[in-house]
């Protein structure tokens, strides 16, 4: 299919062929008719682009601070790369489309195949011909809504929220400042509600265009006598900004024509220096509305479709979508004046010249079309440079081609000996798209069961998430690949059981953990020293890790997708003190600090004991500084000490001895894809034990409910 892209680092606005997205569960798959192009949040996003490395730094100066703090971590070089990487990744544009649903996924009620839909958000609903959108960022279309019209839907839905926001009433007298799409809409919007509504603009095109479509508006220079006469000398009960200026100048006006107590509301990007005296003497009420309305960046609403119930939250984004449909099928929210430009999906990067102002001419609403034919496009991408190799022994096929995938795994599987990359899957099609063509696989699909299934990859990598690694991994060794999955194996003892059940009937396929740490070059010196037989006793490990914080909403914190942290990522440091002691724990006793509606459980102590009396002791803490090192490892046994600081260094102490060795970073990811390629080429047994594999698993588990329990519980 074709694709819309950004491409962040050059600022190329690209139409490309992208594999045919695969809805998931609570999607649906949707053949894009029209879709809308913003004029303020893409032209933003393509401004951004377009500017220099120093552009962009100026214009992020938070993301500087972010770049400078991993480079005191972890070293230029990586940081670098990580930086460019991050740049070279295509961005989707777009979250306005209508279409006809094609496919269902799991779950889908209350809609059917060959129904008409709008579609919203970010990240779904983008300039591409197939979307692949949630239930509750779907909405049904009556027949005598067109789809350019409902392309609109979504904007609609921003102008309607924000007019919720001012809380107008029947009657009253409300502005719009800004006479745009989103002005435009709002003034219909209130329109319709049986506001007294006046347009205010300093374009003498767009006060033509409001007219026409029966609205009262003036321009700038006239906003206040006619708010006057208007008013009767009282002022506007709500104010509505709808402009996008970095002016003050829409505050400042609306100040001026506000009655005492009114309500003012922003919905565009404008100024916000505030005239005290004015809304001090007036009391007026300020607000920024945010987006289509409640339900707007929660996950577990637009991701996973746990709706609101009506009686506590009555208007979410998803009710205001259907309101904006139903104000259009009505007739009292007209759309189609306010289309400028059309063009066709194969020539849209010629939109964004436009809305730029590279073809300084005027716009407005900016549509994209889409071809009307059913075209049952296949979910896959070919690269035809790149040739299979038969004498390779290690034939990978790769599943997620995230931020992760990119910058970090595949890079080092490309270091790696003679490793064939034949496919690469993500069910949106555009990173594997993406990923395929920069890392050199033969193709690229939507559909992981091609790459499990496919006779040419003996060797199968999990990138995806959480919640996904245990169903994924037993299908591959059903279907007779060596697993490589990344950290964790499963999230619930269940998914873990399924696992342990189909290793005992696999033979001659090797699954491996993503559990890079052991295979750092520091860290097999520090356990070389620590397990020589010169070296005797129970050992004493202590391992920190400044994790820092991630946002309450993120994924991973969620039980059913990330299973939380200490799950997630805890496994990586309770896996490397069993590498070192080589045995798994027997017990654990966790503590985690109080979250206080900052934290989800992850500034925790655990404590670990192990068959021979060892202790391995793993602080993992949210609420540090990230600036400071992540990752210090300190090892007492035997008379001597070792300290590992963030896989840069090896400091070690002995009969008043000191040694240490320094370097670059290195956390061993190229290791670990050296060791499992060269395991599965000499038939070697699993580089990570199985009982140890399985057995970190389960003290992550153990860790959880004995923070829960508050008990220690043996494992």
């Amino acid at each position: 299919m074709k694709q819309l892209l950004q491409n962040i680092k050059t600022g190329a606005s690209t139409v490309e062929d992208v594999p045919v997205p695969t809805p998931r569960k609570g999607q649906a798959l949707v053949k894009v008719a029209a879709s809308l192009v913003s004029a303020g949040t893409e032209r933003m996003v393509v401004e951004f682009a377009e500017k220099s490395l120093v552009g962009k730094a100026r214009s992020r100066p938070d993301l500087v601070r972010q770049v400078v703090d991993k480079a005191r971590r972890e070293g230029l070089v990586n940081t670098a790369q990580a930086a460019f990487n991050r740049l070279d990744q295509p961005m989707a544009l777009g979250y306005s489309t209508a279409g006809t649903i094609v496919a269902l996924g799991e779950g889908v009620e209350g809609f059917q195949v060959g129904q008409r839909v709008a579609c919203a958000g970010s990240g779904y609903a983008v300039h591409a011909e197939y979307n692949v959108v949630p239930r509750n960022l779907l909405t049904p279309l009556p027949d005598n809504v067109d789809f350019e019209s409902a392309a609109f839907t979504t904007l609609g839905a921003i102008a309607l929220h924000g007019f919720r926001l001012a809380e107008a009433q029947i009657g009253e007298n409300v502005a719009v400042i800004g006479m745009g799409l989103v002005g435009l809409l709002t003034a219909q919007i209130a329109t319709a509600a049986g506001c007294n509504v006046l347009g205010i603009d300093i374009d003498p095109t767009r006060i033509s265009l409001a007219s026409s479509l029966g609205l009262r508006a003036v321009r700038r220079a006239e906003a206040v006598s006619s708010s006057a006469a208007l008013t009767a000398e009282r002022g506007f009960d709500a104010i509505l900004i709808c402009a996008d200026t970095s002016s003050n100048d829409p505050v400042e006006l609306a100040g001026a024509i506000a009655r005492d107590r009114a309500r003012v509301v922003a919905t565009g990007a404008v100024g916000l220096t505030f005239p005290r005296k004015i809304y001090y003497e007036k009391e007026i009420s300020f607000i920024n509305s945010r987006s289509y309305g409640p339900g707007r960046y929660d996950s577990s609403y637009e991701e996973q479709g746990k709706d609101y119930p009506l009686g506590y939250v009555r208007w979410t984004e998803g009710r205001n979508f259907e309101a904006v449909v139903d104000l259009m099928a009505r007739g009292k929210l007209n759309v189609q004046p306010l289309i400028t430009h059309r063009f066709d999906i194969n020539e849209a990067a010629q939109a964004y010249e436009v809305i730029t102002g590279k073809r300084n001419e005027p716009f407005l609403g900016v549509v994209l079309t889409y071809p009307e034919e059913e075209t049952k496009e296949e979910g896959r991408i070919i690269f035809p440079s790149i040739v299979h190799r038969q004498s390779s022994v290690v034939r990978l096929g790769v599943l997620g081609a995230g931020q992760f995938a990119n910058s970090i795994l595949l890079p080092s599987i490309k270091k790696s000996d003679d490793i064939e990359l034949v496919g690469i899957a993500s069910t949106g099609g555009l990173h594997a798209q993406h990923a395929g063509k920069k890392s050199g696989f033969q193709y690229a699909t939507s559909d992981e069961d091609e790459i499990i299934n496919d006779p040419n990859v003996n060797t199968v990598a999990i990138l995806t998430r959480h919640n996904t690694h245990a169903e994924l991994i037993v299908k591959a060794l059903k279907a007779g690949k060596h697993v490589f999955v990344e950290k964790p194996l499963a999230i619930t003892p269940p998914q873990l059981r399924s696992i342990e059940e189909q290793l005992l009937i696999t033979n001659n396929c090797l699954l491996m953990a993503g559990f890079n740490r052991r295979f750092a070059p520091l860290a097999q010196q520090l356990q070389s020293l620590v397990s020589t037989q010169s070296v005797q006793g129970p050992k004493y490990i202590h391992y920190r890790v400044n994790a820092g914080p991630i946002p309450l909403n993120h994924w991973t914190h969620d039980p059913e997708i990330g299973g939380g942290r200490i799950i997630g990522e805890g496994c990586h440091f309770v896996d490397f003190i069993t590498f070192l002691v080589g045995a798994v724990p027997i017990s654990v006793t966790a503590h985690a600090l109080p979250n206080n509606s900052k934290y989800r459980d992850d500034n925790v102590s655990m404590t670990f004991t192990f068959p021979d009396g060892s202790i391995g002791i793993v602080d993992y803490l949210a609420n540090g500084d990230k600036s400071f090192p992540k990752e210090r490892v300190e090892v007492f046994c035997g008379g001597q000490i070792a300290v590992l600081s963030d896989f840069v260094s090896l400091q070690t102490v002995k009969d008043g001895k000191k040694k240490e060795v320094k370097g670059v970073q290195n956390k061993g990811w190229v290791e670990e894809w050296k060791t499992f390629a060269k395991s599965i080429r000499e038939g070697r047994q699993p580089p990570i034990p199985y009982e140890q594999l399985i057995g970190s698993a389960k003290a992550t588990f153990a860790a959880v409910e004995s923070i829960r329990e508050k008990h220690a519980i043996d494992i």
